[in-house]
C-alpha cells in the first residue's frame, strides 16, 4: 500500500518534471527563433540598403572631345576670372555632341540629344577652365557627367526593351547610348558630387556634404552644451544633494524625459527658441540647442550610472587622508568614473545624430544648396535628407536615399565604436 503511494507520487512528480523540461524547451526553441527571425529581417534591410545605395557611389560618365573654343569662353582674349567664370560651357557640350553625331540635323532630335548630358557637365568644364586657362584653344578628351536617366539605363535600373512610352528615355536615345558604348565612350566613374557638393534638383549633382556640416555643427553645438550640464547634474545628484522629496522629483523627471518622443523637443524648440527668442529657422544652432534637451537626460543618466559605479572605498580612501569632499569628487571619483560618462555621452550623440523628427519641426527640411560656413547658417542635416531623399519621385533619388543611409549608419557605428574604445582604453579594474 505504502509503496504504491510512493510509486503514484514519484510519478507524478516524473510527469511534472518532464512537462516542465518540455515546456522550457519549446520556450528556448521560440526564442531562438524570434532571434533568428530577427536576424533574417536584419539581414534583408541590410541587404537591400547595400544593394540600391552601392551604385550611388558611382556615376556615368561619357567621354567627347571637348574644343575649348577662345570665341565662346574668352572673346576678349583678357582672362578675366569673371569672363571664364560666366562662359557658355554647355555650348561646347553641345557642340562636341554635334560633332559626335552629324547626322543629328532636326530641332527635336538635337534637343534630346543635348538631354543626355547633365548640366554638371559645363560645370566641370568651368572648373577646368577656370583652374588652368591655358587649356583655352585646345580640345581635350574628357570624361563629363551623364543625365540622371541616361545613368539609370546604364546601370541597368531601367529596362531598355520596354515600350517607349514606358520610359524616360526615347527610342532615339538608346540607340545613340548604344553608339557611344559600343565605341567605350560610356562607363561608370566615382561619384564625387555625392560626397562634395549640397542638395540638388538633379539627381546626379546631389550629395550630401552640406547636409554632413550641418550635421556636425548641431552635434558640436549639442556636445557643448549637454556634455558639461550633464556631467555637473549628475555630480550635484550624486555626490551633493540631499536625499529629500525635491531630488527625488527632480530624478523622476530625468528618468520621464528620457522616454519622451522626440517630436515633443522640436515642438518645445519651435515655441522656445524660434517664436520666444527669435533665432534663425534651419539652423544648426537651434537644431543643437533642441538636440541638447532631448541629449541632456540620457547623458545625466550614464553618469549618474558611472559614479555610481565607482567603489565606495575610493571615496572613504580620500576622505581619510583628508581630502575635502570637493577634492574627492574631483580628484578621484570623476577621473574613475569619466570613461562611463564619455560613453553615454556618445551614446546620446550617436541618437541625436540619427533624429529627424525634431529637426523637421524647426524648418531644417528646407531646400539647402549652400555648404553652412557658422552655425548660424540655413542648413540641413543627415537625417532630414534622407527624408527629402525618400520624397522625390526620380528614380535615381531611390540609390542616393539608400546611400546616405550608408554614409549614416557609418557614422553611427564609426560613435558606438569609439565609445567602446574609450571604455576600453580608460576603464579601470580595481
Amino acid at each position: 500500500m505504502t509503496d504504491g503511494r510512493a510509486m503514484s507520487t514519484r510519478d507524478r512528480v516524473g510527469a511534472r518534471l518532464g512537462r516542465r523540461h518540455r515546456n522550457e524547451v519549446a520556450f528556448r526553441l521560440l526564442g531562438l527563433a524570434a532571434t533568428l527571425v530577427g536576424l533574417v529581417f536584419l539581414a534583408v534591410f541590410f541587404f537591400t540598403l547595400v544593394v540600391n545605395g552601392v551604385p550611388a557611389f558611382q556615376q556615368t560618365r561619357i567621354l567627347l572631345d571637348v574644343e575649348l573654343a577662345a570665341d565662346t569662353i574668352d572673346p576678349d582674349g583678357e582672362r578675366d576670372p569673371e569672363t571664364l567664370r560666366t562662359a557658355s560651357y554647355q555650348s561646347l557640350v553641345r557642340d562636341a555632341l554635334d560633332e559626335r553625331f552629324p547626322n543629328v540635323t532636326s530641332r527635336g532630335e538635337r534637343r534630346a540629344l543635348y538631354s543626355l548630358m547633365s548640366a554638371g557637365a559645363g560645370l566641370e568644364l568651368r572648373d577646368i577652365v577656370t583652374s588652368n586657362p591655358e587649356l583655352i584653344g585646345q580640345t581635350l578628351s574628357l570624361w563629363l557627367l551623364a543625365d540622371d536617366d541616361v545613368d539609370m539605363a546604364v546601370k541597368g535600373n531601367v529596362r531598355r526593351d520596354l515600350p517607349e512610352s514606358a520610359r524616360q528615355l526615347t527610342d532615339r536615345q538608346i540607340e545613340w547610348i548604344e553608339a557611344l558604348e559600343a565605341d567605350g565612350r560610356v562607363d561608370l566613374k566615382f561619384n564625387r558630387f555625392f560626397f562634395t557638393s549640397g542638395d540638388s534638383r538633379d539627381p546626379e549633382l546631389a550629395g550630401i556634404w552640406s547636409a554632413t556640416v550641418g550635421s556636425f555643427f548641431m552635434l558640436l553645438v549639442t556636445l557643448v552644451i549637454s556634455f558639461p550640464l550633464g556631467v555637473a547634474t549628475a555630480m550635484y545628484l550624486e555626490e551633493f544633494a540631499p536625499r529629500n522629496r525635491w531630488t527625488d522629483m527632480i530624478e523622476v523627471n530625468i528618468n520621464n524625459l528620457a522616454a519622451v518622443p522626440s517630436i515633443v523637443f522640436g515642438l518645445l524648440g519651435l515655441a522656445l527658441f524660434i517664436n520666444l527668442f527669435g533665432l534663425p529657422r534651419s539652423a544648426p544652432l537651434v537644431g543643437g540647442l533642441v538636440l541638447s534637451l532631448m541629449t541632456l537626460p540620457v547623458i545625466i543618466i550614464a553618469s549618474r550610472a558611472a559614479l555610481t559605479a565607482v567603489p565606495p572605498s575610493i571615496r572613504e580612501a580620500a576622505l581619510g587622508v583628508g581630502a575635502s569632499k570637493m577634492q574627492m569628487v574631483f580628484h578621484h571619483v570623476l577621473p574613475l568614473a569619466m570613461p562611463g560618462m564619455l560613453t553615454g555621452t556618445i551614446i546620446g550623440m550617436a541618437r541625436a545624430l540619427g533624429e529627424s523628427a525634431p529637426l523637421l519641426m524647426i524648418g531644417m527640411v528646407a531646400f539647402i544648396v549652400d555648404v553652412p560656413e557658422s552655425p548660424l547658417d540655413p542648413s540641413t542635416a543627415l537625417p532630414v535628407q534622407v527624408f527629402l531623399w525618400a520624397d522625390s519621385p526620380e528614380r535615381a533619388f531611390v540609390e542616393r536615399t539608400s546611400a546616405a543611409i550608408l554614409v549614416l549608419l557609418a557614422f553611427l557605428l564609426l560613435m558606438n565604436l569609439a565609445a567602446i574604445l574609450l571604455r576600453k582604453r580608460f576603464e579601470r579594474r580595481y
